[in-house]
């Protein structure tokens, strides 16, 4: 295999263009898993009983008054299944349960000729619940002591010594809530049954293999029998790595039962009430800084809530762990983790994978402590960043720490910063009742699985006799542009141009054992893989080149660029590549390849958490310009400047709206999205209040800055990943953390200097007017005691 981040000149990577499926997105035309149902005769539908119980024992359970509905065909329950009764990984999550575990957790599922008929079917059926003691926040988690899971720790260096340097101390808590994914689409599966007997899903799955592997075990079946394909996604950000694999079961146990196709499509509000979400977190916290405002120690607990089951929270809150340092330089770390088991729906992947709640907490500290050290936040922040040589806790070096400095420093001049800080201090002093708050974050953010054994990808690819070439890799399509990415690196690889090139679904019948399309590394591994195919067929292509050309032509000197194959340095004695190709055939030889890729370098002890499990850093910045309202607390963004280090992008365009759309949705769970749940002790305990649009706030057009600038770091090749590039689509989900900063430098400004504001999270208007007035109370204290 050649260099794999060098390019070749005048290759189809780097270009701007636009989603390969843009097109039928806006005119409607491109098909989603529930649009497939409609071309399948006698279809049936699939509609769940959900429990209205936060925990509860199922004591009986009646299908037969269903059954006499009209248009009922069949009850599943968990009788039925012929494999095992369980739809997680970790077989705690009974996909049929006699206890239920939190409010909506669906008992049995019912089958009919319409969604109306599964529906009333779903009413009919009799079932009598015995309540059970249910736990609903993770205070009342961590007061009971319910744990699940594992109980790591990341240690570096001694944390009492590093208090005993320090000059200042301070402790404090933070909690943060969890967020929805709202994803366009929500859960479907579509499943029939051919004349042999093989199943064939549908999915919306981010991880076809594990739908595989899933519906499998509990249809009793070996994988080979069982193929899933996922056309593509309305939408994951993570909600369908885990999720849908018991949907997509029900699905195929419905279709092996009846001999009919069944499909199963979530409403909004059951998707809501039946899925998880991104994992609240509660920490306590201990920090030591020394007199010039650097970080000597820092002692913390990570609780997270986990919900019912574990699903992915142990590697989420792995992740948590690896990222509390962000892009600072920690020498004393000691912090734990824990998963709390709550009777909630199972929390489970959302971009940025634990990341984003790790950052949280060590810039809640650092913004709440710089006023206490007298020093400004992008001060104190500036003063802890990483510096060449420098080592994460967990071991692993900082490699092109400067380009972090770099980033920094060019968005600081391009963002006009120091001049923007003087305008607001301005603007502040001679504004009563308005206030504006400026603040700068950083992101540094590792890049690979931190399950190592998921760190590898495959793809096929076919070249057809007249040139033409399909390829297939097991990546997902979420709108994140991947097939797009894909579809670039080929054309690149063989020296095609674009239109030759054509993507076909992803199915686990095509390529086997893939990885979820998750942890930012869909472009890295996937794209390997098909230059790894690509670069196959073209070694055999350029045998049979270098025979063409007359005289010895050496194969190692045969150029493939822009359709044409010719020797180096004579482009006039190119061939087509369709006619190199027709020859090839005749000379038999092979014109199609799977590709295979795995990350090099990693390793990883899970127990000790120490070593390198991550490819590289993913480095940006975010400057942001907030105005508050101090009779209400609303808020508006008056700027927002973005700088993101996508390597040498793959396709600009594509990355530019990863980080458009990270950012955006970063502040809607920092500003906006709040999830709330009836933590009283009446009939609903458990429920999810928030179950639609109506009352679940998203940010919209209405939410986005007023100046939005968005670049991506010049000059940045990544060596060591597919044509130079990085990962763009969990990292920049961070840099919204300037967005809160902001706010909390608002709301101090209402008050004197010198103290911490705590501003809750998400910093809602409603959360930000209860900041301002406290720093409003401390004034008005001060003045008291000043007379």
């Amino acid at each position: 295999m050649s260099s794999l981040f060098e390019r070749p000149p005048g290759g189809a990577v780097g270009e701007a263009i636009p989603h390969e499926s843009a097109e039928a997105h806006v005119t409607g035309h491109a098909l989603y898993t529930d649009d497939l149902g409609v071309r399948l005769q006698n279809l049936l539908h699939a509609w769940p009983l959900q429990a209205p119980h936060a925990h509860a024992r199922v004591t009986r359970l009646n299908v037969a008054p269903a059954l006499a509905v009209p248009g009922v065909v069949r009850v599943l329950t968990e009788g039925d299944v012929p494999g095992v009764n369980d739809a997680g990984v970790k077989h705690d999550e009974p996909l049929f349960p006699t206890e239920v575990m939190f409010y909506g957790h669906a008992v049995c599922w019912v089958l009919g000729e319409s969604t109306e008929a599964a529906r009333q079917g779903a009413d009919a059926v009799e079932v009598e619940y015995e309540p059970l003691p249910a736990l609903v926040t993770v205070q009342e988690a961590i007061e009971a002591e319910s744990f699940q899971g594992s109980r790591p720790t990341l240690r570096r260096g001694n944390v009492e010594e590093g208090f005993g340097q320090a000059a200042h101390v301070f402790e404090g808590e933070f909690g943060f809530g969890g967020q929805e994914h709202f994803y366009l689409e929500t859960n479907a599966a579509l499943a029939q049954v051919d004349e042999s007997g093989q199943v064939f899903v549908q999915s919306s799955t981010q991880h076809p293999t594990e739908t595989q592997e899933i519906v499998a075990h509990v249809l009793g079946r070996p994988s080979h029998s069982v193929t899933v394909q996922c056309l593509r996604m309305g939408g994951g950000f993570g909600g369908k790595e885990m999720q849908p694999h018991g949907f997509a079961a029900i699905a195929a146990l419905g279709a092996t039962l009846t001999g009919r196709p069944v499909r199963l499509r979530l409403n909004r509000t059951q998707d809501m009430t039946m899925t998880g979400k991104r994992h609240p977190f509660f920490t306590h916290w201990k920090v030591g800084f020394d007199g010039d405002g650097r970080v000597t120690a820092l002692q913390a607990t990570l609780y997270s809530d986990g919900g019912w089951s574990l699903d992915l929270s142990e590697p989420v809150m792995a992740r948590a762990l690896c990222h509390i340092d962000n892009a600072y330089f920690l020498p004393h770390v000691e912090v734990h983790g824990r998963i709390c088991k709550t009777n909630k729906t199972s929390q489970t992947a959302f971009r940025g994978f634990g990341g984003p709640q790790g950052m949280l907490v060590i810039e809640d500290i650092l913004g709440r402590c710089a006023p206490l050290l007298g020093l400004e936040a992008h001060e104190l922040r500036a003063r802890n960043l990483y510096q060449p040589g420098q080592s994460t806790p967990y071991g692993q070096p900082v490699r092109h720490a400067e380009r972090m400095h770099e980033v920094w420093t060019t968005l600081l001049g391009s963002a006009e910063f120091e001049r923007r800080h003087a305008e607001v201090q301005a603007f502040n002093a001679s504004h009563a009742h308005t206030k504006r708050g400026l603040a700068i974050t950083p992101v540094k953010f590792g890049i690979s699985f931190n399950f190592t054994a998921y760190n590898q990808a495959g793809a096929l690819v076919h070249v057809y006799k007249d040139g033409s070439v399909l390829i297939n890799h097991g990546g997902t399509e979420m709108g994140q542009g991947l097939h797009t990415k894909m579809l670039q690196v080929a054309a690149t690889a063989l020296g095609v141009p674009l239109a030759c090139v054509r993507l076909a679904p992803t199915r686990t019948d095509k390529v086997p054992n893939t990885s979820a399309t998750a942890a930012s590394s869909g472009a890295d591994l996937n794209g390997g893989a098909i230059k790894d195919a690509c670069e196959q067929i073209k070694a055999r292509l350029t045998e049979v080149a270098a025979g063409r050309f007359g005289v010895y032509v050496h194969p190692g000197d045969v150029r493939f660029e822009n359709g044409l194959v010719f020797p180096l340095g004579h482009p006039e004695r190119g061939i087509p590549f369709r006619e190199l190709v027709h020859d090839a055939y005749h000379a038999r030889t092979q014109l199609w390849a799977a590709g295979y890729y795995r990350t090099p370098g990693l390793h990883w002890d899970r127990e000790a958490m120490q070593g390198e499990p991550f490819k590289y850093f993913s480095y940006g910045a975010a400057v942001c310009e907030a105005e508050v309202d101090g009779f209400t607390g609303a808020y508006r963004l008056r700027r927002a400047d973005l700088l993101h280090d996508v390597g040498d992008s793959l396709s600009p365009l594509i990355d530019i709206g990863q980080v458009e759309g990270g950012f955006i949705q970063g502040a809607g769970w920092l500003t906006l999205e709040e999830l709330r749940w009836d933590t009283s002790q009446g009939p609903h305990r458990g429920r999810l209040a928030t179950q639609a649009a109506s009352t679940y706030k998203l940010p919209s057009f209405s939410e986005l800055p007023e100046v939005f600038n968005v670049a991506l770091l010049e000059r940045a090749t990544e060596s060591g990943v597919v044509y130079g590039s990085k990962a763009v689509g969990e990292p920049p989900l961070m840099l919204a953390i300037s967005v809160r900063e902001a706010l909390r430098q608002a709301a101090a400004a209402f008050g004197p200097g010198g103290r911490a504001t705590e501003l809750p999270s998400p910093a809602t208007p409603e959360a930000v007017y209860w900041a301002l007035n406290a720093a409003r109370q401390a004034t008005a204290r001060t003045e008291v005691a000043a007379d």
